[in-house]
């Protein structure tokens, strides 16, 4: 792991994000911001369905997140350290199962699910936070199958390879290609037509 292929990596990912959200959403900020609500609204009708796309954009910024944050820790880039409280090492994964379980508390006592009756910016709020910390306990997975740090040894590729199941499965239930598939769309006939 050298210190220039993180950087680089990192540089490169956020050009290409960026570049993909102005070339897609570009039209849409720009020229027709209730375009994007509208085709937004259109696709997730229903709390539970928003819910899983929403929990999927959360997981796999959070894991990408966190892979790039795990490796400048391991590089001593930035301003990253472990999180530590005494001499013990505090992995992401507790941050995740404690988040997790107050998703969880908060889904029993019937907040953030989606009803009629319920909050839709709740579900939204519950779906973020269960997808973000979905990701912070599976990105460790191969720490829970060992009981030992095995996050950049070979052991710990089953982590990214559970992770990614599981994200897969996730964006495969939220029907979020749909979605994205028709904004593209959109966006082509908005660049097409002004």
């Amino acid at each position: 792991m050298t210190l220039g292929w993180f950087w680089t990596t990192t540089l490169l990912t956020v050009m290409i994000v960026a570049t993909a959200l102005v070339a897609v959403l570009g039209h849409f900020t720009l020229r027709a911001p209730s375009a994007a609500l509208d085709l937004y609204r259109r696709h997730f009708p229903e709390a539970r369905h928003e819910r899983l796309f929403l929990a999927s954009v959360a997981f796999f910024t959070t894991f990408l997140v966190v892979r790039g944050i795990a490796y400048a820790v391991a590089v001593g880039a930035g301003p990253f350290r472990n999180v530590r409280v005494g001499s013990v090492h505090v992995h992401h994964l507790v941050w995740g199962i404690l988040v997790l379980l107050g998703v969880g508390l908060a889904w029993l006592g019937q907040v953030g699910i989606g009803e009629a009756d319920g909050s839709r910016a709740a579900s939204r709020v519950t779906a973020l936070l269960y997808g973000a910390a979905a990701a912070l306990t599976l990105d460790e997975f191969a720490l829970w199958l060992h009981l030992a740090d095995v996050y950049w040894s070979p052991e710990g590729r089953l982590s990214v390879e559970i992770t990614l199941l599981f994200g897969s499965l996730l964006g495969v239930l939220a029907g979020g290609g749909r979605f994205l598939h028709a904004m593209a769309r959109e966006s082509l006939r908005l660049l097409t037509r002004g």
